[in-house]
Formats: structure tokens, C-alpha cells, sequence
């Protein structure tokens, strides 16, 4: 049987997308999706979202790591969908939908998605870092020289270390700027440095406030594959908290499931 994808990408990171409001594809089949996901035996991606219909929202997302198994939140993944979903004549200008972590607002406009995160009631500060989940777990670790360092390896000492190995957390390396942030980050599900994590982005300008870097409550993070926007209120917890960044539709297909 042969399905219909579109392939997006988000400030570089990539996803395959299927529509299954007819529900054909079998999202038990792991060992497809990560062949999808290869980037030498399949489409290549860092993830595959399916839009599933929804009684109560817009539609449903729901995210499988590049490794074929089911996922927690994807930021970006999901500022993508979004962006599939508008191409499918769901909404209008804007949308709420579910996802793994429950419900979640978004407002798209040609150049851009502004997607709403899930509020954060927990920081852990270790030891000069911080972990935050922000809908997938993020370990945050603040360094001098991005540029040069090996994400992958030092990624893989915290991901796969005693506290971490067992549920896995991405880990994401940031440096300050003068206005803005730097980071790189190592995805678990994936194993590898992404291009992009807007999980990642919102934890990483969380942890930049927790640590006294920004006067405000809006920052632009640089990521490898560009720019992604953070933005959030801080009370007793962050509330409001929204990713904003660009997406594109990079080709479309059928293939064999």
C-alpha cells in the first residue's frame, strides 16, 4: 500500500508528516518508521508526525522519534503540522490542537508559526546546569566555545549516564551572546545532533533567565539550521510560554508502507 507524505523542516530540523485522519497507517509498525526515518534506506527525517482527527481539537499530533518509537513533544515538529494542517484546509489563521502533552494554541502566518508551549512549574539547577522539561526532557549546559565542541560525545556522556539512560533526556549546549543565545543540542530518539530543537530553544532561554542572562522575557535563540523565538511570563512558574519560528514544506511523495 502506498501513502502520502510531505516532508517539512523547521529551522532545519525535518519531519515526515502523513496525514491519517482515514487511520490506514499502522503507527505500531516501528521498524517502519525508522526505516522512513533513515536517511539512506527511507524518505530521511528526524522524526514522523501523523494528524489524526480529534472529537474536541483541530486535529491530533502524534510524534515518533527517528528510531520508530513514539515520542513525547516536538516543538518544531509541531509548528510543522501545523503548517500541514493549514495546507489541509483545517483552520483558518489559527488552531488548537492535541498533542502529547495535551493541548496546545498556534497562530500561523506565511513566514512564520507561533506555537504555545505547555506551562513549566520545575527547574532543577545541578551543579551550574539545569534540567526543564518542556514537554520532552532537556539537560542544559552552558559552555564558552560552541563552535568546537563535539556535541555528540559530550551528548552521549549525559544522555546515556546513570541518572538519564533509562527514560534518556536531550542535551542541549548553550552560549551567551551579547542579545541572543547560542545552542547546539543532542537529540535522544534520534542519537545524534539536530539541526534544531524548539523543545530545546524554550528550555535553554528558560535556563538563560533562571541563570540572570536576560532583562526580558523574550529572546531569539540561534540554531544551526537558523532562528527560533522564545517568549513567556514568569510568576510563580512560566505561563504563556510561546515558540515562534519559520517552517517550510520541503517536498511531497508517496511511498510504500
Amino acid at each position: 500500500m502506498k501513502i502520502h507524505f510531505s516532508k517539512y523542516q523547521g529551522a532545519g530540523n525535518d519531519f515526515i508528516i502523513i496525514d491519517n485522519r482515514n487511520a490506514l497507517f499502522d503507527q505500531s509498525n516501528h521498524e517502519l518508521i525508522s526505516r522512513l526515518c533513515d536517511r539512506r534506506m527511507g524518505i530521511g527525517a528526524d522524526g514522523l508526525m501523523l494528524l489524526n482527527t480529534s472529537d474536541n481539537y483541530a486535529f491530533e499530533m502524534v510524534y515518533f522519534n527517528a528510531d520508530g518509537k513514539l515520542g513525547s513533544m516536538c516543538g518544531n515538529g509541531a509548528r510543522c503540522i501545523v503548517a500541514f494542517a493549514k495546507q489541509l484546509d483545517i483552520f483558518e489563521d489559527e488552531c488548537t490542537f492535541l498533542a502529547f502533552d495535551g493541548p496546545h494554541y498556534a497562530e500561523w502566518t506565511e513566514e512564520f508559526i507561533r506555537l504555545k508551549m505547555s506551562d513549566i512549574t520545575s527547574v532543577e539547577s545541578i551543579n551550574g546546569s539545569y534540567f526543564i522539561d518542556t514537554g520532552s526532557p532537556h539537560y542544559i549546559s552552558f559552555v564558552d566555545n560552541l563552535e568546537d565542541l563535539d556535541v555528540t560525545k559530550e551528548g552521549q556522556l549525559i544522555r546515556y549516564n546513570e541518572r538519564f539512560k533509562a527514560e534518556g533526556t536531550n542535551v542541549n549546549f548553550v552560549q551567551l551572546g551579547e542579545r541572543n543565545i547560542s545552542i547546539r543540542t543532542y537529540e535522544r530518539g534520534v542519537e545524534a545532533e539536530t539541526l534544531a530543537c524548539g523543545t530545546g530553544a524554550v528550555a535553554c532561554a528558560i535556563a538563560s533567565f533562571e541563570k540572570g542572562y536576560m532583562q526580558n522575557n523574550s529572546l531569539e535563540v540561534k540554531v544551526l539550521g537558523g532562528w527560533l523565538k522564545v517568549d513567556f511570563q514568569k510568576t510563580e512558574h512560566y505561563s504563556d510560554v510561546f515558540l515562534t519560528g519559520p517552517y517550510k514544506e520541503v517536498f511531497k511523495g508517496k511511498v510504500e508502507c
